[in-house]
């Protein structure tokens, strides 16, 4: 039973959501650092896409994949994951750097935000669950 209020799909979704956002702040870090590597791109992380892909998916019947090669099956929520991706279609400099240190301070400060946001939301959650398990012993 507590197992199922530690891990039901929002809880669930907070953690996938913190872990997006702890990854996007280590590749924005990284982004900046290489600022003036030549040819270096920037990576950017990708996760609601992903999310809002299996939430969509949410209500229709997933399709069996008996075998590796089959098409159609789709993810579920939890097994949504973000992904580093490598932005190779820009160049903002002449030396192939594609690093604007303007927009990855700007993706840093809201990544903040949101991560923030999430950790707030599961506090409160585990505050609730911390009051009702204290509550209840009355």
């Amino acid at each position: 039973m507590v197992n199922g209020l530690l891990t039901d799909s929002t809880m669930l979704l907070l953690h996938k959501g913190l872990d997006a956002s702890a990854e996007r702040h280590r590749v924005t870090v990284h982004n900046v650092a290489n600022l003036n590597t030549p040819n270096f791109k920037r990576r950017e992380v990708s996760f609601e896409e992903n999310l809002r892909a299996a939430l969509q998916d949410k209500g229709k019947l997933p399709l069996a994949e008996t075998r590796p090669g089959h098409m159609g099956g789709r993810a579920g929520i939890s097994e949504v994951r973000h992904e580093v991706r490598t932005d190779k279609r820009t160049s903002m400099r002449a030396d192939g750097n594609n690093v604007d240190v303007d927009r990855e301070m700007a993706a840093m400060a809201a990544n903040q935000l949101n991560y923030n946001a999430l950790a707030q939301v599961m506090n409160e959650r585990y505050s609730l669950m911390r009051y009702v398990i204290h509550e209840g012993k009355r």
